[in-house]
Formats: structure tokens, C-alpha cells, sequence
């Protein structure tokens, strides 16, 4: 329903925005306010009148115009875009514009336009490249045989606040099109260059700080096997040049640029990083590091831990979103490792064997692909540990060698030590199992999931006081992980097994409300040995009992049977007899 006042009708809608403005503000507000309106002065207002367009408002960094028709709405699009690729050319201080087109029913209000169409307008926006242009499907059917654009199909995508999903289309313009320049191609891996950090200090000797921190970046990222990481000779080129990301990812051939930051005042020193996606310059993730200056040796390496931990999974979590847009026949050996890696993170029955389907085709397409046999190997060990597999021991034998076949593929790949330490630990081959864990840490110190293998190891292997700092400092390295649960119950376990139930019942009553059944019985039994009894039985009420004593049968294992019948002891004398205890006793190691 209108209000009244306004109106509705059919119009084209072009929003258009500075492409990294709260950057140039940073570096000089006057100047960039005066630059942006010169441009709009100079450019943008003559290409809106020229086709007969209106300037609805102008917006900070953006400006929205309306047209009578979507071809006219292009038109100036690309008459603006190619009048500022001209102007940027010669220009101390470019500045490039996003554009987003797209055409449909408005509610024209006291001038102003609102509804579905402009938010849609707004987000086509967001998706274009600096100097680029894309548009909704009705824009390029509209365009199609009125114009001799080219229009590249980017896929559907689902738009943030946007009820349906949008077929978008990138328009390609011609050679003063910072899109158009040639690109080298991008490799399998998910890629990534660390431009120089910007020394942010009135410091100049503090120049060798900064570039340490970026060199020590770059080398760590180097450790992540199914990173390409540009080499620090290449990304040093950029070392005091203002950017532009998008082209800096054509010219290195990586789909990631990492910049960052680093200002020292007395004895504090601050570090801002952001990691964005060079094929259209969209943030991924960015973070802000306060430290006190003591050791800077010391500070180097927390810097490096901090920065490379968090990378590691925002680029793997965008990597997989994007996967999930290919059509399955589009889909490389790569792209079927990231999907299995994604069924792989569900820790269920049905992702496993998803997980597996996709591993084994992967491997189908390119037999080298040491993840694929990473992966795989993960997933068989975890249908066994889980209680979903049909055949035990063919699964753990195919695990183990499927490990060893990732480890022959590429020895210095600190995940595939992880697949084999998890198969031996399996195995009940627990002094192995600690070598491969051991193995991760030298290959990759900054590896979450390798510290955690060393603590889950040392739990079940009696030795579970010197499992809690491995375990704490995995927590510490990857504390958003999907499974932090299972990670903070193995924290317990090891809390309890170690004789500090104290320790024990807190923490497993901090994670048990992440839905960890098992946790509940941890948490009992710390509480029981503190001869707290009725809150163990409160801990493990009748439903979590049942739940837990109907699922699958899984394997729990110990090297000491003595350690679980420790665990079991202790839920007896609380009084918790049946039925989870009995499931657990069908669960104790032979």
C-alpha cells in the first residue's frame, strides 16, 4: 500500500560508489571530498543529463540516479566508467567507482525512490569491481540487441536482505577498463599475496619491524599446504605504492590480498590487517592486534600466530561458499576438496558420506591431490570413531594407508600427519600416533588442530597432565572452530583423567551447552569425585542419558583400560548406573 504522497512506477535504478573511500579518507579527507565531488561535477552529472537521466541523491561515497529506461541507465554506466579509466590515467590520486544497474517497480517519495528494485541496485553495486559495472538479468535482456556491450554470467547469487536470489552480470568494457588488463591465471590452491605492511609510526627506523612482520606473515602462510603464497620478492614490488587490490590480484595471479598495518606509540604497538577478495574487492575478514612492546622477537611471533590462525579459516570458510555456486560438471579436483571439506566440518553421518563421495572423485580426477587423500583418510577414521561405519577395520586399514599416500604425495604437509596420527590413534598404535602429532608442530607450529592431536593423544595414552597445555593452546589458536565443543570436552577429559576435577567440572560445564552429549558424563563424573552428587545427577538427566545410550557406538581409545573404568567409577558412584553406563562399558577398550 502507497502512502500518501507517493507514487509508484517502472524506472532503472544505477547506484555508484568509490571502490576503498574509507581508506583514501584516512590518508586525506579534504583532498578525497574534493576529488569525489570534481568527479561528479565533471563526469558523472554531464553522463546522467547527456541520457536523460536525474540524480536522486548523493550519499557520502555514493550517488543513485534514475532512468526512463535500463539501456539508458547502461549507457551512462559506461560513458562514466570510460570517461574515469581517462581520468585516472594521468591522474596523482585515482579514484575508482562501482557501479550497479538494474530496473524495475519503485515508490517514488518527495523526490527520493525506495523499494526492492534500489536494494537490489544497492547490492549489484557491492558485487562490481572498481572501474567495473554488473547488472541485474532484466538489465542485460533489456540491453541485449540495443547495445554492443558483453556481458560476462557471473551466477546466481543470494544477496544480503534480498528474499530471492539474483542471476548477476558483469558488463565488460573495454581496455581502459582496469578489468580488462590481461591477468595471469589463478592456480587450483586459494591464493594469496601479503602486500607490505604500512609502517603507521613517525619512526622511520621502525621500517625493519614492518617489513619483519610481513616477511614472517608470508613464511608462515608458506606452511599452509593448500595455500599458493606469493614469494616475498614478488609482493615487496608494491612496498610504498598506493594499490588497487583487484589489479594487484590480476598482475600475481591470486584470488586473496592481505594488507595490513602497524603503528608504534611508546611501548604499545597496534596492527590492523584485512584480508580481501582480489576478484572484487570485497572484505573477507579484518582484525585490530594491541600489544605492549617488551621481547620483540616474542611480539613478532604473536603477531604472526594471531594474523596467519585467523586467515587460515576465513579464507577457507569464502573459498567453500564460493565453490558452492559451481555446477557439479564445473567442478575441479580442488573444488571437490574444499565441497568434501565442508560435508567433512558437519561431524554427521550423512556429511561423512557425503565427504567421502567427494574426496574419492576428486582423487578420480587428479590421483596426486595429496588433500583428497588427506580428507579421505579424515573421514574414514571419523566414520569408525563416531560409530557409523559398517566395516572397522577395513575403514581404519584404508584410513591409514590413504594418510601415508597424502604423506608420500607431499611430506611437508602438516594435515596429512594429522590424517595418519588420527588413523594410529584409532589403531590403538598410540606411540606412532604421538610421532605424527609431534610431526604437525615442526612442519607448521601455528597449526590448531596439530596441538590438539598431541593433547588428545597424550589424554588417552595415561598421560593426561601433560595433555592440558597442547589442548589449551589448540583452543587458544582456533577459538571458533565448528567443533570447539569436542575440543573443550577433550580439555575436560584430560582436567579429570589428570586428577584436577575441579578444573574438569568447570570446564565441561562451560561447553556442555554447545551439545556435546558426552560432556555431560565428564562433567558427572568430576562432579561425583567432588562428591557433589546431586548436581551429578542433575548434569546427566534422564533425557542426555538416553540420548546419549541410543546413539551410535563409538570409540573411545584408550591405551589403559584402567583410565576408563576411572570415568566409569566415578558415574557409579554417583548413582548413575543405567543406561549410559552400560553403553560406555560396551564402548570400553578391549
Amino acid at each position: 500500500m502507497s502512502v500518501p504522497g507517493s507514487e509508484r512506477r517502472l524506472t532503472a535504478i544505477l547506484a555508484a560508489d568509490v571502490a576503498g573511500y574509507t581508506r583514501m579518507i584516512g590518508a586525506g579527507e579534504a583532498g578525497t571530498l574534493s576529488l569525489f565531488k570534481s568527479h561528479m561535477r565533471e563526469a558523472f552529472d554531464p553522463a546522467v543529463a547527456i541520457h536523460g537521466g536525474r540524480v536522486v541523491k548523493t550519499m557520502g561515497d555514493g550517488v543513485l540516479a534514475e532512468f526512463a529506461s535500463a539501456v539508458e541507465a547502461l549507457q551512462c554506466a559506461v560513458d562514466f566508467q570510460r570517461a574515469m579509466a581517462q581520468r585516472n590515467h594521468a591522474a596523482t590520486s585515482p579514484m575508482a567507482f562501482r557501479i550497479g544497474v538494474n530496473a524495475g517497480d519503485v515508490v517514488l517519495e518527495n523526490g527520493d525512490v525506495f523499494g526492492d528494485t534500489v536494494n537490489v541496485t544497492a547490492r549489484l553495486e557491492a558485487l562490481a569491481p572498481p572501474g567495473g559495472i554488473c547488472v541485474s538479468e532484466r538489465v542485460r535482456e533489456d540491453a541485449d540487441g540495443r547495445t554492443d556491450l558483453t556481458f560476462e554470467d557471473t551466477g546466481i547469487h543470494t544477496l544480503k536482505n534480498i528474499a530471492r536470489p539474483v542471476r548477476v552480470f558483469r558488463v565488460r568494457l573495454d581496455d581502459t577498463s582496469p578489468a580488462a588488463h590481461s591477468a595471469l591465471a589463478l592456480p587450483d590452491k586459494s591464493s594469496i599475496a601479503v602486500l607490505p605492511f604500512q609502517n603507521m609510526s613517525n619512526d622511520a627506523a621502525q621500517e625493519y619491524f614492518v617489513d619483519g612482520v610481513t616477511e614472517d606473515i608470508i613464511s608462515a602462510l608458506s606452511r599452509w599446504r593448500w595455500f599458493f603464497v606469493i614469494a616475498r620478492n614478488s609482493s615487496f614490488v608494491y612496498k610504498g605504492r598506493s594499490v588497487d587490490v583487484i589489479k594487484v590480484g590480476r598482475e600475481l595471479g591470486v584470488r586473496y590480498v592481505l594488507e595490513g598495518s602497524v603503528r608504534k606509540a611508546g611501548e604499545r604497538v597496534r596492527v590492523v590487517t584485512q584480508l580481501i577478495d582480489a576478484s572484487d574487492a570485497t572484505h573477507v575478514w579484518s582484525d585490530t592486534f594491541d600489544r605492549d612492546l617488551r621481547d620483540i622477537f616474542a611480539l613478532h611471533d604473536e603477531i604472526t600466530e594471531h594474523v596467519v590462525t585467523a586467515i587460515e579459516p576465513a579464507m577457507l570458510q569464502n573459498e567453500t561458499s564460493r565453490v558452492t555456486h559451481k555446477k557439479p560438471g564445473d567442478l575441479s579436483a580442488f573444488d571437490c576438496f574444499q565441497r568434501g571439506m565442508w560435508h567433512l566440518n558437519q561431524v554427521s553421518e550423512d556429511g561423512c558420506r557425503a565427504g567421502e563421495r567427494l574426496f574419492r572423485e576428486a582423487i578420480a580426477r587428479d590421483p596426486d591431490l595429496s588433500l583428497a587423500h588427506t580428507g579421505l583418510a579424515r573421514i574414514l577414521y571419523g566414520l569408525v570413531a563416531y560409530g557409523w561405519s559398517a566395516d572397522t577395520a577395513a575403514d581404519l586399514t584404508a584410513a591409514e594407508a590413504s594418510a601415508r599416500r597424502a604423506i608420500e604425495l607431499d611430506p611437508r604437509d602438516a594435515w596429512a600427519h594429522f590424517a595418519l596420527s588420527g588413523s594410529l590413534l584409532f589403531l590403538a598404535r598410540h606411540d606412532e600416533a604421538l610421532q605424527e602429532a609431534s610431526r604437525t608442530i615442526v612442519l607448521n607450529p601455528n597449526f590448531a588442530f596439530g596441538h590438539f592431536r598431541i593433547g588428545q593423544v597424550l589424554t588417552y595414552s595415561g598421560r593426561a597432565a601433560e595433555a592440558i597445555e597442547p589442548i589449551k593452546h589448540s583452543i587458544r589458536l582456533n577459538p571458533l572452530d565448528s567443533q570447539a565443543g569436542a575440543m573443550r570436552t577433550m580439555l575436560a577429559l584430560a582436567h579429570f583423567h589428570a586428577g584436577q576435577f575441579e578444573d574438569a567440572a568447570r570446564v565441561a560445564a562451560d561447553v556442555l551447552h554447545l551439545g556435546e552429549t558426552r560432556t555431560a558424563a565428564v562433567l558427572a563424573a568430576s562432579l561425583a569425585k567432588l562428591e557433589r552428587f546431586d548436581e551429578a545427577r542433575e548434569a546427566l538427566s534422564v533425557n542426555i542419558q538416553q540420548r546419549a545410550a541410543s546413539g551410535p557406538r563409538m570409540l573411545i581409545p584408550y591405551a589403559r583400560p584402567s583410565d576408563f573404568q576411572d570415568l566409569l567409577e566415578a558415574l557409579r558412584l554417583a548413582g548413575l548406573g543405567a543406561p549410559l553406563v552400560r553403553r560406555l562399558e560396551e564402548d570400553a577398550p578391549d
